[in-house]
């Protein structure tokens, strides 16, 4: 289904009845991301995917920053008439569903952040960061989709997703190659992690219940993860075994277990 505000057009999906679970992917996916768990979910919990901008079949006529993009989510949660729900974000959707709940509060009654972060600390950082998409986002619109997703899926973040079966690497290719160049340009350069706010200094202020999710060979985003843990007040961090940044696919009876397991603990 479409939600229609000012210039955009999100694409999102309602999956089973109960207490609300709203979903966010990550860079290069869509709500496909979460397919695999829509059965086990959705026996329990309502399940909300959203594309969000710049991917799938969301259309955004200007680019989005993430605040724009959270207050854009705000609005699509009133049009369903939901007071607060539980988030899960994976990587870019993870930064986003942190977004949300530090702008937020009040509509968010726990988060799951798999392989996320919250942004950079520093200026300088930022900076750094920002010319470094901005360099990949021309990259993307100048030699175009293929080539893109050639280079993307070979970067150190992904070398664990080499050992998955060739049909699941078939499966999370074809998802990357259906995006839409022009708009992974502008999510790079609009809600990209130097793009967006710093929340180093304000999660203390989220006290809701928060799983921060990592996989044990993921060893950059294990450093951020500790440190999250260590601010948030009332977090549980979860290392994944035999797993890299994108657990959910990497090991996704285990990802299905601790996600149903918090939500249910946190109802």
């Amino acid at each position: 289904m479409y939600f229609s505000l000012n210039d955009a057009n999100y694409w999102y999906e309602v999956h089973g009845e109960g207490v609300p679970v709203v979903c966010l992917h990550g860079f290069t996916g869509t709500s496909q991301t979460w397919s695999s768990f829509l059965t086990s979910w959705q026996a329990s919990f309502q399940v909300i995917t959203v594309d969000l901008p710049g991917h799938g079949k969301t259309k955004v006529e200007h680019p989005r920053s993430m605040e724009d993009c959270c207050e854009d989510l705000r609005q699509l949660l009133d049009h369903l008439q939901l007071e607060s729900v539980h988030l899960l974000g994976y990587s870019m959707g993870g930064r986003t569903a942190l977004s949300f709940a530090m702008l937020y509060p009040n509509h968010v009654r726990s988060l799951i952040l798999e392989s996320a972060s919250p942004g950079l600390s520093t200026s300088e950082e930022r900076m750094a960061r920002i010319e470094r998409d901005d360099k990949l986002a021309s990259k993307i619109t100048r030699e175009g989709i293929i080539a893109f997703v050639d280079f993307w899926e070979n970067i150190p973040l992904f070398a664990t997703q080499k050992q998955l079966p060739e049909n699941i690497q078939a499966a999370i290719r074809m998802e990357r190659l259906e995006q839409d160049e022009a708009g992974l340009a502008q999510s790079l350069c609009y809600m990209g992690t130097g793009k967006q706010p710093s929340w180093w200094n304000d999660l203390q202020t989220f006290v809701r219940p928060v799983l921060l999710l990592v996989g044990e060979m993921d060893h950059k985003f294990i450093k951020i993860n500790v440190e999250m843990q260590k601010v948030f007040p009332n977090s549980t961090l979860k290392m994944v075994e035999k797993s890299g940044h994108a657990i959910h696919v990497e090991q996704p009876a285990f990802f299905d277990k601790l996600v149903t397991e918090f939500l249910k603990n946190n109802q």
